[in-house]
């Protein structure tokens, strides 16, 4: 393999093992919550804490990424983002309920840092590539949770581990992308302290953009409703008479089936009116799926799932890629996937908790169900005006064009900048 190959193949690994990390040690715990409140005594809308507590860390979180990137460089700041989610995977093995909650929020605070930063190296590293890099990165966000969610209850049974141990084995993929991005620590990138002063300051003006509003609340809506979704489903579908283990298996189709979402939508977007179509057509996908829970939710359940897959992985594709496409710098697109993120999954953290209540206060699905299909509509709007296209921008008296490339110290050489050291 040539040096240039492994220049580009290499950093693309890490990035998707990485995103790996961004979501099973979450969803893991969805199949396993009959055993976790059975052994804990928990009750269902303080269980559902498990979900809402590492969500509501993404939103809370996610403006201290820019800064640590900066401060410490992204490389390293995301190396630490995966010991993170090791200790907090770790922690939770411990008794206490304490430990379980405290774990959880280590494991939130690492993958909000995450979900920040990545769209950024995206834009920086993979320019030519951002709709290919951005369908890998998406589908491995799927493929990762959805063995979390099929093979987290089979585990529990049939090794007699217990929850806390088969929670913690999902901590393995991040020791596995600590090794891979270890590496991309040690180098560095000589810059001009003029060029590191401008890049230190923060875009501004983007709480005041309608095209970041835009990009902002689609983000959120649509991790409002995949979180009430992936929170609840199993539970639903063990409601309606599906047993445990079959209900995770479903849970985990639909991550699956999601990967192929993931990856065709940035690939087939093109002008403004065919994203938006894309937007549309996963939006409708998702109501016909949950429509079909409402009505026949066993005997239909390969066909929801699926449906539901696909626009849910339609959806979160479509929603980091507008943060890269709209933003015209990675300086933009740091501050755009922070400003998102934080008031996006803020919102999206009521979600799973919500659905709780309302389950809990109606005692069935009919209500909870319809109010995630109404939480569509606006997500649909959302995305329609997030795909017209055009850059978001600040305020005109930021750093001068070109430390864009510098916002956050860069692993390796990069065009114009000085010798590596």
């Amino acid at each position: 393999m040539t040096t240039r190959a492994r220049s580009t193949l290499l950093p693309a690994v890490g990035v998707i093992l990485l995103g790996a990390n961004l979501r099973p040690l979450v969803v893991a715990v969805s199949p396993l919550l009959g055993a976790i409140r059975a052994d804990t005594g928990l009750s269902v809308s303080t269980a559902g804490l498990l979900t809402t507590l590492p969500v509501l860390c993404f939103g809370v979180l996610a403006p201290l990424a820019p800064r640590l990137g900066r401060r410490l460089g992204i490389e390293l700041t995301l190396l630490l983002t995966m010991v993170l989610i090791t200790a907090g995977a770790a922690v939770r093995l411990l008794q206490p309920l304490a430990a379980l909650l405290g774990g959880t929020v280590l494991i939130g605070a690492g993958i909000a840092v995450a979900n920040v930063l990545l769209p950024g190296v995206i834009k920086r590293d993979f320019e030519s590539r951002v709709g290919l890099m951005t369908g890998l990165y998406t589908m491995t966000m799927f493929a990762s949770p959805a063995l979390a969610a099929g093979l987290s209850v089979p585990l529990e049974r049939a090794t007699g581990l217990g929850w806390r141990r088969v929670l913690a084995l999902w901590g393995v993929l991040a020791v596995a992308a600590i090794i891979v991005w270890l590496p991309r620590t040690r180098r560095r990138t000589r810059v001009s302290a003029a060029d590191t002063k401008a890049a230190a300051h923060p875009v501004r003006g983007l709480w005041r953009n309608p095209l970041a509003w835009a990009v902002t609340c689609f983000m959120g809506l649509q991790a409002m409703t995949f979180y009430m979704v992936a929170a609840w489903l199993p539970t639903l579908l063990a409601d309606a008479g599906m047993s445990g283990v079959t209900a995770g298996v479903m849970l985990s189709l639909s991550s699956v089936v999601g990967i192929v979402g993931a990856f065709l939508a940035p690939m087939l977007t093109g002008g403004a009116a065919r994203t938006a179509a894309i937007v549309v057509a996963g939006s409708v996908l998702y109501v016909i799926a949950l429509g079909g829970l409402l009505v026949a939710p066993i005997a239909g359940a390969y066909l929801w799932m699926s449906l539901l897959g696909l626009g849910q992985g339609a959806a979160i594709s479509l929603a980091l890629l507008f943060i890269v496409q709209r933003a015209p710098d990675i300086r933009h697109a740091a501050q755009l996937s922070s400003m998102s993120q934080c008031f996006g999954y803020v919102l999206a953290a009521v979600g799973p908790l919500a659905l709780g209540v309302v389950h809990e206060v109606t005692g069935g699905w009919t209500i909870p169900l319809l109010l995630v299909i109404t939480v569509l509509i606006p997500q649909t709007l959302a995305g329609v005006l997030a795909a017209r296209g055009g850059h978001v921008s600040g305020y005109p008296d930021e750093p001068r064009a070109g430390a864009e490339l510098l916002a956050f110290p860069s692993s390796g050489p990069r065009q114009g900048a000085g010798p590596a050291r």
